[in-house]
């Protein structure tokens, strides 16, 4: 199961049971009708993709229903690697995604937006009986996830502990069996940070030691590391936090030893520039307090809608996902272990949201 009923499953059965919201402007009220006051006709919106965006998504999609009644949404965690194929397929209306089309590979033909909603940590959670508060270099995760260090007592992970009592329990490496955006931005940071260890690459997928093991989904890798003594696998933090999983701190660019956490992983966004796609890179980011291993995530959406309900409910969804209001997208980030996007990447993606076309 993705995450436990007391966390995100609670946060959205709490959002059905709010009263119902003015379906149309108020009548007293002298504001422009917004995307949530004003009644979309009914219609169906699936999306797929990312199992990192998945709890977030989830919640927003449960406040949303209170808001939107006739506006049914869907959206199965794939992997980013699928999402991004069902998109460029016309298979879904919107796809969520942690890393880019690649620029070497297919892509959508016709214009599409990034649509950044949220940011959060990518942990290197552990399960190693008597042993917590590790700190761990990038050197050292790289040679883990080699298959190099086999052994929780290495000399290597002792020297990035030298007080801790390390057992001698062989290590069990557990990475994503599917094509996953985690998966390319925590190889993205070995890449980064471990430039002359690390030998296996960045990508949705990546050719792991014999001796591993995989697991599909970012919770499919929670639950092997929580039930297999001596695992350690990369999770992002809201399923690390829902699994109950112990994590590492991990020495950032600054040399300092960061633990995830939303606020570390907003920090290492606040300074990083969008490019004019939004599509932005916060991985081994700058900073004595960023969080080095910080993941993006997006929803994709094509540009010019073919039809007008799907179009008008995307659209309303996004700014929904957007909004800063009461118990909309951003506030509802930190309820499931996300971080709100900075303000003026949030501002650009609103304007991006505007500009999607619907027909009339």
């Amino acid at each position: 199961m993705r995450r436990s009923l007391t966390r995100a499953c609670a946060v959205v059965l709490a959002a059905l049971a709010l009263p119902v919201l003015a379906a149309g402007p108020v009548a007293a009220a002298k504001k422009p009708a917004t995307t949530t006051t004003v009644k979309l006709q009914s219609t169906s919106l699936s999306g797929d993709g990312s199992t990192f965006q998945k709890g977030f998504n989830d919640v927003a999609i449960g406040y949303f229903k209170q808001l939107q009644k006739g506006v049914s949404i869907s959206y199965q965690a794939t992997g980013s690697g699928q999402g991004r194929t069902d998109f460029m397929n016309k298979v879904v209306d919107f796809a969520g995604t942690d890393a880019p089309y690649p620029a070497s590979g297919p892509a959508p033909t016709d214009p599409f937006l990034y649509i950044p909603t949220v940011v959060a940590p990518i942990t290197v959670s552990y399960n190693v009986s008597g042993v917590s508060g590790l700190k761990l270099s990038a050197d050292t995760i790289a040679k883990i996830f080699q298959a190099q260090i086999t052994t929780w007592n290495d000399p290597a992970i002792k020297a990035d502990n030298p007080s801790a009592k390390l057992p001698s329990t062989k290590i069990t490496v557990v990475h994503r069996s599917d094509g996953s955006g985690t998966t390319q931005n925590f190889t993205e940071f070995l890449v980064k940070a471990a430039p002359t260890t690390w030998t296996l690459g960045s990508a949705s997928t990546v050719q792991w030691p014999a001796s591993t093991q995989g697991a599909s989904g970012n919770g499919g890798v929670a639950q092997l590391v929580s039930t297999t003594d001596g695992a350690v696998g990369y999770v992002d933090f809201s399923d690390a936090v829902a699994g109950n999983l112990t994590y590492a701190a991990i020495k950032n660019s600054s040399g300092k030893f960061i633990t995830p956490s939303t606020k570390s992983a907003a920090v290492a966004v606040a300074g990083v520039t969008p490019n004019p796609d939004l599509t932005y890179d916060p991985i081994n980011a700058s900073g004595a307090a960023a969080y080095p291993i910080t993941s993006p995530t997006w929803i994709m959406v094509y540009k010019t809608q073919g039809d007008a309900k799907k179009g008008a409910a995307i659209k309303a969804f996004l700014n929904f996902v957007l909004g800063t209001g009461t118990n909309q997208g951003q506030k509802l980030a930190a309820t499931v272990d996300y971080a709100a996007l900075p303000k003026t990447l949030l501002g650009k993606a609103k304007t991006a949201v505007n500009s999607i076309i619907v027909p009339a």
